[in-house]
């Protein structure tokens, strides 16, 4: 099974009994990869939040993936950090979190597209494929066009993300993207669970 397939970012807006609930429950549903977030810099909160997440995931072979902060990702052991262009360098962080733990790395534009095919990164996150309430300061929507050329661009697995919802996922999944995330679709349906099986099934027809 291919872990990008169905990757929920959290909500960090979200508190902690609603963040174990979504997560139990997309697990259930299906979901392959969890990423958790937290902008607040808090980050007493941010550990808390992992390891809730990972006694979560304990079980299952769903990777926990750290949003930012390789310091939290090693506090708690979790199996990988996903990095923005303004947080750490991606060489950097490899060295601190060693050969076997994933790394991502969210990918804006052509010119970060390139040199990303130098990094030591397991997959790309591009960003953002559509317009999105939860993302603000994006300067560029890839669209589903953007996304054909980054996919012949890289041999690195790329992750979509960015305004993904069950309207777009059938075109997305056509371009042979190797994995979606989304954060509103999952954490904010009333039943995480089959809102993350309804995707699932979206994304594998």
């Amino acid at each position: 099974m291919n872990p990008y397939t169905l990757y929920l970012v959290t909500d960090d807006q979200q508190d902690l009994d609603t963040l174990r609930f979504v997560v139990e429950q997309a697990v259930q549903g299906g979901v392959t990869m969890v990423q958790i977030r937290e902008k607040h810099g808090d980050v007493r909160a941010f550990i808390e939040r992992a390891q809730a997440v990972k006694a979560i995931l304990a079980n299952t072979d769903v990777p926990l993936i750290i949003n930012d902060r390789v310091d939290v990702a090693l506090a708690v052991d979790a199996d990988g950090v996903h990095l923005g262009q303004s947080d750490m360098p991606a060489t950097v962080a490899r060295q601190l979190i060693g050969p076997n733990k994933i790394l991502g790395l969210s990918i804006e534009n052509e010119q970060q597209l390139e040199e990303s095919n130098s990094l030591p990164i397991d997959y790309i996150g591009l960003s953002a494929i559509f317009s999105t309430p939860t993302k603000t300061n994006t300067k560029k929507h890839w669209g589903i066009e953007g996304l054909e050329i980054a996919l012949k661009a890289t041999q690195l697995p790329i992750v979509g993300i960015g305004g993904i919802n069950e309207s777009n996922i059938p075109q997305l999944s056509q371009t042979g993207v190797h994995g979606l995330a989304l954060v509103s679709a999952i954490c904010h349906a009333e039943d995480p669970k089959s809102a993350s099986e309804h995707l699932l099934s979206l994304i594998e027809k």
